[in-house]
């Protein structure tokens, strides 16, 4: 569905063209991701194609798994007229450092999952290894698995 320039539409297309929820495009526009839109008469938003490609740029940042900060940061370096692509760079590097870490987690708690699951009797035993490991908490649990989520600060 192509738009021109001048087109506006309101909340609701803007959110079938980009595939973003209308509660997600209020809160971006609170904290600051997507501008303020113009208001009609009536009150109700009224927005323009560069909105949904800003919009369509979000969503694929978040899809990629950027923090919204991470968004933000990445917004302002593509709205400058002369762009850094070093400091594009480094966000992008810092990120791809965090999903390795996260993947390699992931991977660990894999591991840790199936020996668990390979303990377990199905039923045939008077107690359940797998529940007995998890009712002793983070002792029971390789460290590592203890702060997954909680890679950033």
């Amino acid at each position: 569905m192509a738009m021109s320039a001048t087109e506006v539409f309101p909340i609701g297309i803007l959110s079938e063209r980009s595939g973003v929820n209308i509660e997600t495009v209020r809160y971006y526009e609170r904290v600051g991701l997507l501008p303020r839109p113009a208001r009609s008469s009536g009150g109700y938003r009224l927005y323009q194609s560069r909105d949904a490609e800003r919009l369509c740029f979000v969503r694929r940042a978040r899809d990629l798994g950027f923090s919204l900060d991470e968004v933000g940061r990445l917004l302002d370096l593509a709205d400058q007229k002369s762009r850094s692509c070093r400091r594009v760079h480094d966000i992008a590097a810092e990120h791809l450092a965090e999903v390795r870490m996260k993947i390699a987690d992931l991977k660990r708690m894999e591991r840790v999952l199936g020996t668990m699951v390979k303990t377990c009797a199905q039923g045939t035993m008077p107690t359940c290894p797998l529940l007995e490991t998890l009712a002793l908490g983070p002792a029971a649990i390789p460290r590592p698995f203890v702060q997954v989520g909680a890679l950033k600060p």
